[in-house]
C-alpha cells in the first residue's frame, strides 16, 4: 500500500468533517487559525525555500485581503465575495510593483526592501482615517454559503481548509512541471537558469505573486472569522512569524507549512499560559522559547521538522507514462560545413584589465573545435562572451548568420546555442530525469496556471520522453531515477551534456567537461562526443586536458594572455614551437 498517495485524502477528509465530531470549540478556532498561518507559510515554502527569496514582508499582503474585505463590507455593503476578488487584485497589483522594484535586488537588499515594505503598509493602515486607525474596522460580516450563515467557528472551518488543502494541491502541482523546475533553479542561481532559457526574473515575479495571493486570501478569511481587523496581525513581528513557522516546519516542504503553523500555534497557545505560572510573571517569555527552539531546529533539523515526518512517507518514484509520447519540436539544422559560429575580434576589458584581446576564430558545421590555453589565458572568458553570459566590451559574435552579441544568454539558447559549465550547474534535490527535462523548457509552452489545474500532462510526458531519449544518448539512461546531487562528479557531468542536448541545439558548447574525471570517466566522455559527433552535432570545447583533446577536434584555437596564438590542426598545434612556449616556457 502507498502511504503517500493516501496521505492527502485521508487528511482533507478528515479536516472537512472534523467539526461535525464531538471536539471541543476552543481545538476548532485553533485548526482553523492553523489552516490560516499554512496559507501564508506555504507561500513562503514557495518564495523562500524553492526560490531562494527571502521575504518579511507577507504579513502586509494577509492585511490587503483583510482589509480590502473589511472596509468594501462595513462601508459600501458590497457582497463578501466580491470583496475576495476586488482584495486578490489589489495584492497582485502590490505584488507586480513591489517585486518590480525589489526582486532585482541580491544579498541582502531584498529582505530589508521586503521588511520597507511590510513597515509601511502597517503604518499606512494604522493612520487612515478610513481604516478606523489603530482601532481599525469592526461589524463585518460572516459569509454565507447557500443561503447559510458560516458563522465564525465550526461553520467556517471547512472553507478555511478547503483553501489551504487547494493551495497545497495547486503548489504541489506546479513544482512538478515545467514553470517548477524553472522555479526549483532559481535557487541555484541565474546563470544555468538563463542558460536553458528561462528568464529568472519573471519566475521570481511569478513565486512572489502567487505568495501574495496565498496571503491575500488568508487575509480575507481572517477578516470573516474575526469579525473585525486592525494593523497588530499584520506588522512585521507577525511577518517574521510566518517566516519562523515556514522555516520551524521545513521551508523547503510543502507540508512543512502546515506542521510549522500547527507546532507554533498549539505552543505558542500552551505557553502564554505555563509560562507565567512557572516564571511568576507575566510576558512575551514565548519568544525567548522560540528564539530557542529555531537555535536548535537548524542546529540539528536543517531542513525543519518535516523530514522527521517524511521518513514514514516514502518518496514516490515517477511512474513511466511517457511511451510513444509525441516528439517536442524540433529546430532546423544546419548543413555539414556551414558556417554556424563567427568570433570576430571579440575584446574584454575589466577596468584596466584586458582579458580578452581581439580574438577571432569560426566553427562550421559538423566539427568539434577546441579552445585551449594555459590558465589565464581567457578561454572562460572568451566561452561566456560567446553564450552572452558577459556583454562585449567590442567585437561581434554572429550565430548562423544573426548577430547575438549584446543578447541575453536566454535569447542566445532560443537560437540554438547551448552549454554546459565549468562547474557542474544542477538542481541536487531533482532527479536525472528532471534535471535533464530542465533543457527541454523552450521546446514547450505550458504556463503555471495550467500546471496548478493539471492541465499540462500531456507536454510533460513529451519532455520526460525527450529527456529519456537524451540520457540514453549519453549511456545514463539506468540513473535517470536518481537524485542528481547522489552521482558522482563523471555522471553529473554527463547529465548536463544530456540537460543541454535537450534543448536541441545546433552548437553545443563544453566548458572544460573533463575537469576533475578519472581516466576511466575520461575515456567515456570521449565516446560520448564521437557519437554526437558522428550524429552530426557541432561541439566547441574549452579544456585544459592536452591528450583529451587532441584525440577529439578537427581544429584547434590556442590563446595565451587573452590573444589568438595560432589555429589548426591538433597535429599543427602540437608541432607549433610556439605553443610549447606558452605551456612549457621554452621552445626547446
Amino acid at each position: 500500500m502507498n502511504l503517500r498517495r493516501w496521505a492527502f485524502p485521508a487528511f482533507a477528509l478528515f479536516m472537512m468533517v472534523l467539526p461535525a465530531l464531538p471536539v471541543p470549540d476552543f481545538w476548532i478556532t485553533q485548526s482553523n487559525y492553523i489552516g490560516l498561518y499554512a496559507m501564508v507559510s506555504l507561500g513562503l515554502v514557495l518564495l523562500t525555500g524553492v526560490g531562494g527569496l527571502t521575504s518579511f514582508g507577507q504579513a502586509a499582503f494577509v492585511g490587503i485581503g483583510a482589509y480590502t474585505a473589511a472596509y468594501l463590507a462595513t462601508t459600501m455593503g458590497m457582497s463578501p465575495w466580491l470583496t475576495l476578488f476586488i482584495g486578490l487584485g489589489l495584492a497582485v497589483l502590490a505584488a507586480l510593483v513591489v517585486g518590480a522594484i525589489t526582486l532585482r535586488m541580491s544579498g541582502h537588499y531584498l529582505p530589508l526592501a521586503t521588511i520597507a515594505w511590510g513597515l509601511v503598509l502597517y503604518y499606512t493602515m494604522g493612520n487612515l482615517e478610513a481604516l478606523g486607525k489603530y482601532d481599525g474596522l469592526l461589524g463585518i460580516p460572516s459569509l454565507k454559503a447557500f443561503g447559510v450563515e458560516l458563522g465564525t467557528g465550526r461553520g467556517l472551518h471547512p472553507l478555511i481548509w478547503a483553501a489551504a488543502l487547494l493551495a497545497a494541491l495547486a503548489v504541489t502541482h506546479l513544482l512538478d512541471s515545467r514553470p517548477g523546475r524553472a522555479i526549483r533553479s532559481l535557487k541555484s542561481g541565474s546563470m544555468m537558469a538563463e542558460a536553458m532559457g528561462i528568464s529568472t526574473f519573471r519566475y521570481k515575479l511569478t513565486i512572489f505573486v502567487i505568495a501574495a495571493v496565498l496571503a491575500a486570501v488568508s487575509g480575507w478569511l481572517f477578516a470573516h472569522f474575526q469579525r473585525t481587523v486592525n494593523p497588530t496581525p499584520f506588522s512585521l513581528s507577525k511577518g517574521i512569524e510566518y517566516l519562523f513557522m515556514a522555516v520551524l516546519g521545513g521551508v523547503g516542504h510543502v507540508w512543512g507549512a502546515f506542521l510549522g503553523s500547527a507546532v507554533v500555534r498549539v505552543i505558542e497557545d500552551q505557553l502564554q499560559v505555563l509560562l507565567p505560572k512557572l516564571i511568576g510573571t507575566s510576558g512575551n517569555f514565548e519568544v525567548i522559547v522560540f528564539g530557542i527552539v529555531l537555535i536548535v531546529v537548524l542546529k540539528y533539523a536543517p531542513d525543519g521538522l518535516w523530514t522527521f515526518v517524511g521518513r514514514w512517507l516514502p518518496a514516490p518514484k515517477r511512474e513511466r507514462n511517457w511511451e510513444g509520447a509525441a516528439a517536442l519540436p524540433a529546430r532546423d539544422k544546419p548543413a555539414r560545413g556551414e558556417l554556424l559560429l563567427e568570433v570576430d575580434k571579440v575584446r574584454k576589458e575589466f577596468g584596466g584589465l584586458v582579458a580578452v584581446n581581439d580574438v577571432s576564430f569560426q566553427i562550421r558545421a559538423g566539427d568539434i573545435v577546441g579552445l585551449i590555453g594555459p590558465n589565464g589565458a581567457g578561454k572562460s572568458t572568451t566561452f561566456n562572451l560567446i553564450t552572452g553570459v558577459l556583454p562585449l566590451t567590442r567585437g561581434g559574435v554572429n550565430f548562423r548568420g544573426s548577430p547575438v552579441a549584446g543578447l541575453a544568454s536566454r535569447e542566445i539558447a532560443r537560437r540554438g546555442m547551448s552549454r554546459t559549465f565549468q562547474h557542474v550547474k544542477m538542481i541536487p534535490d531533482m532527479t536525472v530525469l528532471e534535471n535533464v527535462a530542465l533543457g527541454g523548457y523552450l521546446r514547450s509552452k505550458a504556463n503555471s496556471v495550467q500546471a496548478m489545474l493539471r492541465l499540462d500532462r500531456e507536454e510533460e510526458k513529451r519532455l520526460f520522453a525527450e529527456a529519456e531519449r537524451q540520457l540514453a544518448r549519453i549511456g545514463m539512461v539506468h540513473q535517470m531515477h536518481e537524485l542528481a546531487g547522489n552521482l558522482a562528479l563523471g555522471p553529473q557531468r554527463l547529465m548536463e551534456i544530456a540537460r543541454a542536448l535537450c534543448t536541441d541545439p545546433a552548437l553545443l558548447l563544453l566548458d572544460e567537461p573533463a575537469a576533475g574525471l578519472r581516466h576511466k570517466e575520461k575515456q567515456a566522455l570521449g565516446e560520448v562526443l564521437r557519437q554526437l559527433k558522428s550524429e552530426g552535432m557541432s561541439i566547441l570545447l574549452v579544456e585544459h586536458d592536452m591528450e583529451f583533446v587532441m584525440g577529439l577536434t578537427d581544429r584547434i584555437v590556442v590563446m595565451e594572455f587573452g590573444t589568438r596564438l595560432m589555429e589548426g590542426t591538433p597535429t599543427e598545434v602540437q608541432e607549433s614551437p610556439a605553443v610549447r612556449a606558452a605551456y612549457l616556457g621554452t621552445e626547446h
